[in-house]
């Protein structure tokens, strides 16, 4: 009984792998095998490299970075707490204020630095 529960996942898992391998095999065989210019070309961002790899960024790169994931991470607590929050009690309540008042003062103390000025 405890596995007749699951069948239907297994089945569905059997049907995905086939179906991979499938598209897998038929991209394979059925492709262009000939090198031509653009496909031997450099690539980097859609357009040849300037200079060495090994050149430094810019730093507001790497901020820009960094706050997407901060307020990227902030959204993915958000979505849960926002569920439940007819259940949820004063004390949930108030932390989640608090984390949000934490991210808006870095968020401001980014802003006030020019970290989000793009020159």
């Amino acid at each position: 009984m405890f596995l007749a529960n699951y069948f239907s996942i297994l089945i569905f898992f059997a049907i995905s792998i086939i179906l991979a391998a499938i598209i897998f095999f038929l991209s394979f065989f059925l492709s262009s095998k000939l090198d031509d210019a653009e496909k031997l070309s450099a690539y980097e961002c859609g357009f040849n490299p300037f200079s060495d790899s090994r050149s430094e960024f810019d730093i507001k790169f790497y901020i820009v970075a960094i706050l997407f994931l901060i307020f990227d991470l902030e959204i993915s607590f958000l979505f849960p707490f926002s569920v439940c929050l007819d259940v949820i009690s004063l004390t949930g309540l108030y932390v989640m204020l608090v984390f949000l008042f934490i991210l808006t003062i870095g968020f401001y103390y980014e802003w006030k630095k020019g970290a989000l000025d793009w020159d």
